[in-house]
């Protein structure tokens, strides 16, 4: 059975961690890790994941210590993380559905075309996807849906995809833990390194030759607000030097300035 490591990192997040724990309390499949990595609050968050923990019959695993922020926090559920896939969900961010990881596992799970020689030359372990991923909606504060994200999955997921912005939301997006933890989040940004680890892992599958499978469903609900719409021009430079360092930077501001000449025209 596959097992699944979903990562909450939380500082001072007791107004709305409790629907992120409840999110994952009622997942319909077993095998899910918990791990939630606190940068010491010092409010009640640490106590609503420990009352959390002592109810959940899934395996909850909470640290609570200073960090260097979000990424180095996301870094260490990373490398403590022992499932086969990982995926991370904020305080705040919610599992759509309670067979959302059912839903995930299934598509892991699912026949994929292949040569009866490269059947017989691969394992089961090496055929699965190296990224699982699907749709997200968007929420107000108290998890009411308000519409779906405005950048939608594409059919076909390449690394190429991002050119146009980050199509897969962070929290819709599921890794091999083995490929994942060999690109660790780059700490130099501190708003997007989300996405130039996105982009780094489907690198690295299109050179394994490992497929990234579209679930065709809404896997996250994500709340209006978050830190890249808070820190919106901070964030907008650094995804800026995360698509020239992938991209090439000429091509990368072509591209800009197509998305200026459109943007108009998409009101």
């Amino acid at each position: 059975m596959l097992r699944i490591s979903i990562i909450t990192i939380t500082f001072n997040a007791a107004r709305n961690l409790q629907r992120t724990l409840d999110s994952v309390a009622c997942q319909t499949y077993d095998h899910i890790e918990h791990l939630i990595v606190d940068g010491a609050s010092k409010d009640e968050t640490v106590g609503i994941a420990q009352r959390y923990q002592s109810q959940s019959r899934h395996e909850v695993t909470i640290s609570s210590e200073p960090d260097h922020g979000l990424y180095d926090a996301m870094n260490k559920g990373l490398q403590r993380a022992t499932g086969d896939y990982i995926v991370y969900l904020n305080a705040g961010d919610t599992l759509h559905a309670p067979d959302t990881i059912e839903t995930v596992v299934s598509a892991v799970n699912s026949p994929r075309i292949a040569t009866r020689s490269q059947r017989e030359e691969l394992t089961a372990e090496s055929q699965r996807p190296a990224v699982v991923y699907g749709d997200t909606a968007i929420t107000d504060a108290d998890g009411r849906f308000l519409h779906l994200r405005t950048h939608r999955p594409p059919e076909k997921l390449t690394w190429r995809s991002f050119k146009k912005g980050m199509l897969v939301c962070h929290q819709a997006f599921y890794a091999r833990l083995d490929i994942a933890r060999q690109f660790p989040y780059n700490l130099q940004y501190r708003h997007s390194a989300d996405v130039d680890w996105c982009i780094r892992i489907m690198k690295e599958a299109d050179r394994l030759g490992l497929p990234l499978v579209n679930t065709y469903a809404v896997l996250a609900d994500f709340e209006e607000g978050g830190d890249t719409t808070q820190h919106h021009r901070d964030s907008l430079w650094e995804r800026y030097h995360v698509m020239s360092t992938h991209y090439g930077s000429i091509q990368t501001f072509l591209l800009h300035c197509w998305f200026i000449v459109r943007a108009p025209f998409q009101r």
